[in-house]
C-alpha cells in the first residue's frame, strides 16, 4: 500500500497537483463528514481554487460548431427535428490514455494523426465521461488494467476533453477496479471499515479528487457517485448503508460545487432498466432516504436491456414522477462482428443483434440515432456513447498479453487477480469492446462517429444496402432444396426494404446429397451485383405441429375422451415435461380413464417416416393399455407401452411408416385406473427415406 500511496503522489505531482489531501483520501484517514468548513477559510479556498482553475494548463479552447442543416455524408441519418444542442451528446472516453501508452495512434477524417479529443469534438461529441477508481494498482505498483483509471488519469484526459469545448462527466466507481450489478467492491483502503468510517472516508476522497481535477482545469459539469449500484456499493449490499454512502459522496459534491463556484450536476447510477419495477423502487428509496442528486442515470445497451418504448417508460416515470433529470449514462451497438485483438468480445455478433440493425457501420449509427431519439422524446436530456474509442493494440493474431499487461490496456490484467479473484482472476486480458467502437482497429474514426453531429438536421447519403439478414432454409433429407426467390434487403435509409430477388448457383445445389444430413452454404447474386449466402440444412423435420405443446394454440390436437369429465389437461410445469415447460397431463381422482390425443397430416411427402413420443407416470393398473399410433392408407400401427415411474422416460416407436398420399394420423390412446397419472410430451415424426 505505501508503494501505491507514493506511486500516486508522483503521478499527482506530474500533473501539478497537490497530493496531501488526495493521500488522506487513499489512507481512508479523513474528517468527519458532519464537520462544519469555516466560512473564511472557505471563502479564501474558492478565491484561491477559481484563479487556479483559469490559469491551469489548458491552453486555449478549441470548439466546433453543429451542422446548422442536413450535411452530405457516408452515412444516412433521419433528422431528430426537436432535438436540442444542448442535448448531451458523449463519449466514455476512459482508455485512451493507455491505449495510447500501448502504441495506438488515432487519426482524423483525413487520415493525419490527431487528438482523439478534437476528432469527437469535431463529431459532435460534447461532454466526455471518465471513469475514476480509488487506487488501480497492486502492492508493487503494477496496474489493474481497464485503463488503470485513478485520479490522474482523469486529470490528464480531462484536461484533453476541455481544450476542445467539452464538458465532462467523472464517474466514481468508489473501487479500485470495475464496479458493476455483479460486483462493487470496497477500495482496499477501506476495507475493515465501518460503514460510517467509509462514509467519511467516501466523503474525504471525493473532495479531495474533485478539488484536484478543478484545480487542473476540467470543466466538469456532472460527478457520478457510483456506478450501475443496483445491487450495492462500495462492498455494502444493505440499503441504509448504500444510502449513507451515497449521502457522503452527495455532500462532498455540493460542497466542491459551492466552493469553487461551479454548477455542478449529481448523477446517481442504475442499470437493468428491463425491470422497471424495480428502478421506481430504487427511485422511492432514493426519495425516502432523502439523497439529494440532480440526475438518474440509465445504463441502456438495446441488446441487452430491453426496448426503447421500455426505456421512455423507465424515463419518463423518473422524470414525472420524482422531478429528476434523466441521462443515459451507457449504450452501445456493434459496427462489425469481427474480433480484432484476439481477446473475446462482449457482443459476440449475430446472437446479440438487435432486429433490424446489423453489424455496419450504418446500423451503428442508426442504431445510435434512434436512441437518441428515443430517449429525446422522452424528455431525457442526453446520452453518453460507453467508451466508443476503446480499440485493439495489436493485431487479432499477435500475442497482445504482454502489452495489456505493462499499460493495462486490456479490460484486466493478471494483477488485478487478488482485488477481483471471480472475474479478472479467472479472465484477465484483452478489449472486450473493440467491434463496438466508433473508431475501426487501426484507430480511424467511422463514418457512424459523426452521428452526434447529425442528430438535428440528418445527413444524406446515396442510396445503398445497409444490410441483408442471414438467410436460413431446413430442408427434410431425401427432398428438394427450395431456396428463397426473393430476399429481405435493408438499406441504408430504411425506406425501401424491400423483398428483392436472387439468383442462386444451381451447381451448389446439384452437388448436395438430401439423401444425408448436413449444413452447406450456397451463394447468390441479387440484381445488382451483390453477393449473398444461404444456409441450409439438410435435417430429419419433425412434421408435427407444436409437438411439445409450448404454444398456447393447441387446435392442431385433436382430444377425445370416455364420460363427462375430461381427465386431461395442458399442464405447464417443466418438471413433468420432457421437452421445455408443458406436457399433456392425466389424473382423475375417482374413475376410470379412457382418452387420446391425435393430429392429421394432409400434405407430407410421399415417404418413409418415423413416429416415437415420450410418456412418464404412475400408479398405473397391470390391465391398464397404452399405445401410440398411426393411421395410415386405412390401416393403423400401434405400439404399446407402459410408464414406469416419475421422469422415468419411455419412448414407445413406430420405426416405419409409409405414406403414399401425403395424408396420416397419429396419437397416443389410454385405458387408465383412477388415481393412476402421467405425462406424454415431445411427439416427433420424421421422415426416414424416400
Amino acid at each position: 500500500m505505501r508503494k501505491n500511496l507514493k506511486q500516486f503522489r508522483t503521478k499527482l505531482l506530474a500533473v501539478g497537483i497537490s497530493t496531501g489531501l488526495c493521500l488522506t483520501a487513499l489512507t481512508g484517514c479523513g474528517t468527519d463528514s458532519t464537520d462544519s468548513t469555516d466560512p473564511a477559510t472557505e471563502e479564501q479556498i474558492s478565491s484561491e481554487t477559481q484563479d487556479s482553475a483559469q490559469t491551469a494548463d489548458i491552453g486555449e479552447v478549441t470548439t466546433f460548431p453543429l451542422p446548422d442543416g442536413p450535411e452530405e455524408s457516408e452515412i444516412y441519418i433521419e433528422p431528430v427535428a426537436d432535438i436540442s444542442d444542448d442535448f448531451i451528446r458523449g463519449m466514455d472516453a476512459s482508455s485512451v490514455l493507455v491505449e495510447e501508452n500501448s502504441g495506438v495512434k488515432y487519426y482524423n477524417y483525413e487520415g493525419e494523426e490527431q487528438d482523439v479529443f478534437m476528432t469527437l469534438a469535431q463529431s459532435g461529441v460534447n461532454y466526455i465521461r471518465l471513469r475514476v477508481w480509488n487506487d488501480p494498482y497492486d502492492e508493487n505498483g503494477n496496474g489493474y488494467g481497464g485503463g488503470n483509471n485513478d485520479v490522474p488519469t482523469a486529470i490528464e484526459l480531462g484536461k484533453r476533453a476541455t481544450r476542445y469545448g467539452m464538458k465532462v462527466c467523472i464517474d466514481f466507481h468508489y473501487s479500485d477496479f470495475w464496479a458493476d450489478p455483479k460486483r462493487q467492491h470496497a477500495p482496499k483502503a477501506w476495507e475493515g471499515m465501518t460503514v460510517q468510517e467509509k462514509s467519511d472516508a467516501l466523503y474525504e476522497f471525493t473532495k479531495e479528487s474533485l478539488s484536484s481535477i478543478l484545480d487542473a482545469g476540467v470543466d466538469v459539469g456532472m460527478v457520478q457517485i457510483g456506478n450501475e449500484i443496483n445491487n450495492g456499493m462500495s462492498g455494502e449490499t444493505l440499503q441504509p448503508s448504500v444510502m449513507t454512502l451515497l449521502t457522503a459522496g452527495s455532500k462532498a459534491v455540493r460542497e466542491i460545487a459551492q466552493t469553487y463556484g461551479q454548477d455542478i450536476q449529481i448523477v446517481v447510477h442504475y442499470t437493468n432498466i428491463e425491470e422497471a419495477d424495480k428502478i421506481n423502487v430504487i427511485a422511492l428509496n432514493l426519495l425516502n432516504y432523502g439523497v439529494d442528486y440532480d440526475i438518474f442515470g440509465l445504463s441502456y445497451y438495446p441488446f441487452w436491456d430491453g426496448t426503447n418504448e421500455n426505456m421512455q417508460a423507465v424515463a419518463r416515470n423518473l422524470i414525472e414522477t420524482y422531478g429528476k433529470k434523466v441521462i443515459i449514462a451507457e449504450t452501445s451497438y456493434c459496427y462489425t462482428s469481427e474480433d480484432g485483438d484476439g481477446s473475446g468480445n462482449s457482443f459476440v455478433g449475430t446472437d446479440d443483434l438487435v432486429e433490424g440493425y446489423g453489424a455496419t457501420v450504418q446500423s451503428q449509427a442508426t442504431m445510435i440515432r434512434d436512441v437518441c431519439a428515443a430517449a429525446n422524446e422522452a424528455g431525457v436530456s442526453g446520452v453518453f456513447y460507453w467508451e466508443g474509442v476503446w480499440i485493439p493494440v495489436g493485431e487479432a493474431t499477435a500475442n497482445n498479453s504482454p502489452i495489456w499487461e505493462e499499460f493495462g490496456s486490456g479490460w484486466a490484467s493478471s494483477y488485478a487477480s487478488d482485488y477481483d479473484p471471480e472475474d479478472a482472476g479467472l479472465y484477465y486480458g484483452g478489449c472486450s469492446w473493440d467491434n463496438q467502437a466508433m473508431f475501426d482497429f487501426d484507430g480511424y474514426p467511422l463514418a457512424s462517429l459523426n452521428v452526434w453531429k447529425y442528430l438535428r438536421y440528418g445527413s444524406t447519403a446515396p442510396l445503398a444496402i445497409d444490410y441483408i439478414p442471414e438467410i436460413y432454409t431446413t430442408c427434410d433429407v431425401g427432398t428438394e432444396i427450395k431456396l428463397p426467390e426473393t430476399i429481405d434487403v435493408i438499406y441504408n435509409d430504411r425506406s425501401a426494404n424491400a423483398k428483392v430477388p436472387v439468383a442462386w448457383d444451381e451447381a451448389q445445389i446439384a452437388a448436395i446429397d438430401v439423401n444425408v444430413g448436413g449444413t452447406y452454404d450456397i451463394t447468390g447474386t441479387l440484381e445488382d451485383g451483390t453477393a449473398v449466402i444461404c444456409h441450409v440444412e439438410v435435417k430429419m423435420l419433425n412434421h408435427v405441429k407444436n409437438p411439445s405443446f409450448e404454444e398456447s394454440d393447441t387446435s392442431m390436437w385433436r382430444v377425445a375422451y370416455e364420460g363427462d369429465k375430461n381427465p386431461t389437461d395442458f399442464q405447464l410445469k417443466a418438471d413433468d415435461a420432457h421437452d421445455g415447460a408443458v406436457a399433456y397431463h392425466f389424473w382423475s381422482e375417482d374413475s376410470d380413464m379412457e382418452f387420446s390425443i391425435e393430429q392429421d397430416f394432409t400434405d407430407l411427402e410421399p415417404g418413409t417416416y418415423q413416429l416415437f413420443v415420450y410418456a412418464q407416470g404412475g400408479d398405473v393398473s397391470e390391465d391398464c393399455e397404452m399405445e401410440l399410433y398411426a393411421v395410415v392408407d386405412g390401416e393403423e400401427l400401434t405400439e404399446p407401452f407402459m410408464v414406469a415411474g416419475w421422469a422415468n422416460w419411455q419412448q414407445p416407436t413406430i420405426p416405419e411408416i409409409k405414406v403414399t398420399d401425403g395424408t396420416l394420423t397419429i396419437g397416443v390412446r389410454m385405458k387408465c385406473n383412477a388415481r393412476s397419472w402421467g405425462t406424454v410430451d415431445e411427439f416427433t415424426l420424421n421422415r426416414i427415406s424416400d
